[in-house]
């Protein structure tokens, strides 16, 4: 059965309920710039108090290096997910980390290129020329039908929510489905009949 991240935590609550109503990761977005920043010392308070089966992600824009690995370790992170132009060599430089690579789709995509990344995971979302994941819009979800030739678990992304969920998750047959603006009531306040809906989606499939 597909599994569930809810991206953009910034508060304990909406963390505790989405664990209690079925999620099985959550994202920390470490961008400043971006509605659901988090900064580390207090995505490491909600962290320590996550059950360890709860994968905690921290989501980065073209951070640096040290930044990185400083936050991962104060916050424990079990996983890292680069959501925009980093390099193959720059996600090689992480031994030790799961790292999900995000590529923003606006047409078909490139097997090729996208090879290139040795990471534990790619993440498909929909391209904006000026937000880096949360546009709560979706993409042509066919651009993926030959991502499963490649070996990465996959996480889908994009305009997901409960209404298109179960359809999108037939159509790419992801690992993980993400999602972030279309279970809040506004940006980084989650909505938890959404969430549930948004979950319940999942276990139609």
């Amino acid at each position: 059965m597909v599994k569930v991240k809810i991206c953009g935590i910034t508060n304990l609550a909406d963390a505790v309920k989405a664990v209690i109503l079925g999620a099985g990761a959550l994202g920390f977005v470490f961008y400043k710039k971006s509605p659901r920043y988090i900064a580390p010392k207090k995505a490491k308070e909600i962290i320590k108090l996550m059950p360890k089966r709860i994968l905690k992600v921290g989501v980065f824009v073209n951070a640096k290096e040290k930044s990185i690995k400083d936050i991962a370790r104060t916050c424990k992170l079990d996983l890292l997910q680069f959501h925009a132009d980093e390099t193959p060599e720059f996600c090689s430089k992480f031994k030790g980390y799961r790292i999900i690579k995000a590529f923003r789709v606006k047409g078909k995509i490139d097997l090729k290129r996208i090879a290139e990344y040795k990471t534990y995971a790619y993440l498909f979302d929909t391209f904006s020329k000026t937000k880096f994941g949360g546009t709560g819009k979706a993409f042509n979800r066919k651009a993926l039908k030959d991502i499963h030739k490649l070996k990465q678990k996959v996480f889908l992304s994009g305009g997901l929510n409960a209404r298109n969920v179960k359809q999108a998750v037939k159509t790419v047959r992801p690992d993980w489905v993400d999602v972030s603006s279309a279970v809040e009531t506004s940006p980084g306040r989650k909505d938890y009949k959404k969430i549930r809906d948004f979950i319940k989606g999942t276990f139609l499939i």
